[in-house]
């Protein structure tokens, strides 16, 4: 398996809009057409009123760190980043705090202690020979609550 086939769409194509907004530089989630609850992970039908009308909407990727975790082992030889890492659990209030999980690429996330609330924003990283971008956090210095 190839670098560029390890992460990306599903096969069946319910996630690809949230791919194809990482490559145009958005973070999509869904949120459903009836209720208006947010989704995620994506689903082919709301959890909450069971209508099957989830759109994807473009959320602003700011949020709060949720958890987190340092991780000493590349657990995918094919996509390590310099060890340690630390993988974030991001809090997204104008989504309806969904959660949605990435690395933390702070240039000292090692040695700067990492704070469950946190602000946070998300960037888009689109590593050469890959085909899907991937998202990425870094610690919002210039905002409230860092």
């Amino acid at each position: 398996m190839s670098v560029a086939e390890l992460w990306g769409p599903v096969e069946d194509g319910l996630d690809l809009p949230y791919w194809e907004g990482l490559r145009a530089g958005e973070l999509r989630l869904q949120r459903c057409a009836q209720c208006q609850s947010w989704i995620w992970g994506p689903q082919w039908i709301c959890g909450h009123c069971h209508t099957f009308d989830p759109q994807w909407e473009t959320v602003e990727p700011v949020g709060t760190i949720y958890s987190w975790a340092r991780s000493w082992y590349p657990f995918i030889t094919e996509l390590a980043v310099p060890v340690p890492y630390v993988t974030v659990l991001v809090e997204l209030p104008q989504a309806g705090n969904r959660r949605v999980l990435g690395i933390l690429t702070d240039p000292t996330p090692d040695t700067d202690p990492v704070r469950i609330g946190t602000r946070v924003v998300g960037h888009f990283e689109h590593d050469p020979g890959t085909t899907w971008p991937m998202l990425r956090w870094t610690r919002d210095t210039a905002g409230a609550g860092s």
